[in-house]
């Protein structure tokens, strides 16, 4: 990894280790912990009211995601469900509950005080089918083919090597599992100056893939039926969006409808061309 996305990830884990310090030292005071300070586009807003009012005040107060990707993978009883970055445990209570004590959910995060934001969470929570783990995106410390279902809120944007999630991803889902992810996501015409100078890197905007970007990303690691669809826009140009994708169920269907996916978007190797 180059000295600049060290010293990006660096950056990145000091933002998320600030909050989850505020959150815990807000936790001392009379009236509960205050949430992090974000504007409408971010934060627990984003979640049903009945989902918040179910959770713990510190999971809720250290949301930072910018979608709800519990609702966006349609999760089931008995699924085994991985949350890449999954912070002060939000998402990952939240599929705990939805898979039952006959499923799992894991957290990954490569923040300490994250992850003892997360297990105090966890213990408070007395949820037994959760486990938190550090690691980061890019290198998941999970065998292959032990999950059904890989989530993300607003995270893969702050990888400075997108195509090593996209093949992590891959790798850790069970054949026939899915994605089901909250991102951030620029119109095609911007280019990364253009989606730079909209916001900082930490905030979710600078490391944006574009609508097309996304795609191909997700097809050269061997997803298919791939979805990309705003939700609501963030900045000028860029979306917060459900991002939904399928590892087949066999490797001849993952080899011929890679090929095919690739083929229908229209370019060979990203967004910028050859």
């Amino acid at each position: 990894m180059s000295n600049h996305s060290n010293d990006l990830r660096e950056t990145v884990r000091e933002r998320y280790a600030a909050a989850a310090v505020q959150v815990t030292e807000g936790g001392t005071a009379c009236c509960g912990p205050q949430a992090i300070e974000v504007d409408d586009n971010f934060g627990s807003t984003l979640y049903a009211a009945d989902e918040r009012d179910a959770l713990l005040a510190e999971a809720v107060a250290a949301s930072l995601g910018c979608g709800n990707p519990t609702a966006v993978a349609d999760l089931h009883e008995s699924d085994r469900v991985l949350d890449l970055g999954s912070g002060g445990g939000i998402d990952v209570l939240l599929s705990a509950r939805r898979v039952g004590p006959t499923g799992k959910a894991y957290g990954l995060d490569m923040t300490e005080e994250m992850l003892a934001l997360a297990l105090a969470n966890q213990q408070k929570a007395g949820a037994t089918n959760v486990e938190f783990l550090k690691g980061t995106i890019e290198a998941i410390p999970l065998p292959a083919n032990t999950t059904d279902v890989v989530i993300s809120n607003c995270v893969i944007n702050l990888s400075t090597d997108k195509p090593a999630v996209f093949t992590e991803m891959f790798r850790v889902l069970a054949p026939g599992g899915r994605i089901g992810i909250s991102d951030v996501v620029a119109d095609d015409q911007l280019g990364p100056d253009q989606r730079a100078e909209r916001g900082d890197y930490v905030g979710c905007i600078a490391g944006a893939l574009s609508f097309t970007e996304f795609r191909e990303g997700l097809a050269a690691a061997g997803f298919t039926d791939i979805e990309v669809i705003p939700t609501h826009a963030v900045a000028d140009g860029m979306h917060s969006a459900t991002v939904r994708a399928v590892k087949p169920a066999t490797p001849t269907d993952t080899a011929a409808r890679t090929r095919a996916d690739v083929a229908s978007s229209g370019a060979c190797c990203g967004g910028g061309g050859c």
